[in-house]
């Protein structure tokens, strides 16, 4: 393994694999926040307040997210990114797996909420320390001329994350009566998660466990510096860095996870058919990410971002316009969610290689990290919450002015700011 040279396609199916088992957590909790938990952990109050408070609770692993990659930093620093790895993967595993052995509300009271509240804390402290380098080191070493399509693929690990975790809860609604659903079959999801989170493990450390690797990274200067000192030289690089992907961001639990709320709260299609709608979606999605490389490397990241965010402006306009849209008909609802996941994976495909292409090497490692924590928070962490809130108290056209703000922010701070031009 020593004289192994890593090419940039086996770094790159590391990355996918890594993101695919970071998706499939999350996905499998925000899928529960609507399906299980206003039943399991929020019995006391409606259907839709629990939603809402389960979405609280889906919020904080963003919020804790920031700090998970401060912490691990110092892990990595002080024992090596083999060891900041493993820890941050067995945690994340771990905590999702955990999950799925919590007694319900009605066997210890509130103190199953906090315990769920606590073990998403974990999660979002693991996902930041996930971070591997490996989306920064195949942005460096990947052909000149094949950069935006080699940006692309590490962000393949949502759309196929979301086909996991969909498709298996899917299965269980469909096969399961209601009562036993809601009694044990949620649980094998979360279950699922700590082998996903193994093999991803090993994956990943093929590679960071290379002499070849090691020395790829110390070439690149990829390496942790404190949080504080990146914050001194590159703060506005890393806020800029974080609304440029915001219209992607926005736009992700808004056809992920929002649908699934606002149809199972207000219609009585059934959801594991509906996620089997997203299912395709997300393929279409995947194929989108895929095009959105090929895009980039003929005019350009910085031009294929701002493309992106107009058209989902254009579509946040045409949610506002004609709401009923999607609530109204299946055939509508379809149109949606299949519209949106297309344009999420034109937006999503180049976003990493937004947050890489900002900072130079010395920080690239850690700013990437942290701009990508940010951009979450502030793009996706609360889009569930707000929407569903919002739609609920003034309409569906409000998601739609909800979506706008996030395509305004992108579109102006790739104005503001014009370090994209640069295919580096």
């Amino acid at each position: 393994m020593a004289d192994h040279r890593v090419a940039p396609s086996e770094i790159a199916i590391g990355v996918v694999i890594g993101r695919t088992s970071e998706y499939f957590d999350f996905f499998v909790f925000g899928i529960a926040c609507v399906l299980v938990f206003p039943k399991v952990f929020f019995p006391f109050v409606d259907a839709q307040t629990g939603t809402l408070y389960a979405f609280g609770i889906f919020a904080l692993a963003f919020a804790a997210r920031p700090f998970g990659t401060a912490l691990f930093m110092a892990i990595d620093r002080r024992h090596g990114r083999g060891v900041k790895l493993t820890t941050a993967l067995f945690l994340l595993g771990g905590s999702t797996a955990a999950i799925s052995f919590l007694p319900r509300y009605d066997s210890i009271g509130i103190s199953a909420v906090y315990l769920l509240a606590g073990l998403r804390i974990l999660q979002g402290l693991a996902l930041g320390g996930a971070w591997d380098g490996l989306a920064s080191l195949l942005a460096l070493n990947a052909p000149k001329d094949r950069r935006g399509w080699y940006a692309s693929l590490p962000q393949l690990g949502a759309p196929i994350g979301f086909m996991v975790a969909s498709a298996l809860f899917s299965f269980f609604i469909v096969n399961l009566a209601p009562d036993d659903f809601i009694d044990w079959g949620w649980r094998f999801p979360f279950y699922c998660a700590f082998t996903i989170n193994v093999v991803a493990l090993f994956a990943r450390l093929r590679l960071v466990a290379t002499d070849e690797f090691v020395r790829m990274m110390d070439a690149d200067r990829l390496r942790p510096v404190p949080v504080l000192d990146l914050f001194r030289s590159h703060l506005k690089e890393v806020l800029l860095g974080a609304f440029v992907p915001l219209s992607a961001f926005a736009l992700f639990h808004l056809v992920t996870i929002f649908p699934i709320a606002w149809l199972t709260l207000n219609t009585d299609r059934s959801p594991g058919e509906f996620l089997m709608v997203q299912f395709s979606g997300a393929i279409i999605c995947a194929g989108a990410v895929a095009a959105s490389g090929l895009i980039a490397d003929q005019i350009g990241r910085r031009a294929c971002l701002m493309m992106s965010a107009g058209l989902i402006g254009l579509f946040a306009l045409g949610s506002i316009g004609a709401p009923l849209l999607f609530g109204e008909s299946a055939i509508g609802q379809t149109i949606y969610v299949t519209t949106g996941f297309m344009l999420l994976g034109l937006a999503y495909g180049q976003s990493s290689g937004a947050v890489t292409a900002r900072l130079g090497k010395q920080y690239r490692y850690t700013g990437a990290a942290l701009t990508s924590d940010f951009a979450w928070l502030f793009g996706a962490g609360f889009a569930p919450l707000v929407a569903l809130y919002l739609s609920e108290k003034f309409g569906l056209a409000v998601v739609g002015v909800y979506l706008l703000s996030g395509a305004v922010c992108s579109l102006a701070a790739l104005f503001i700011d014009r370090s994209e031009l640069r295919q580096v």
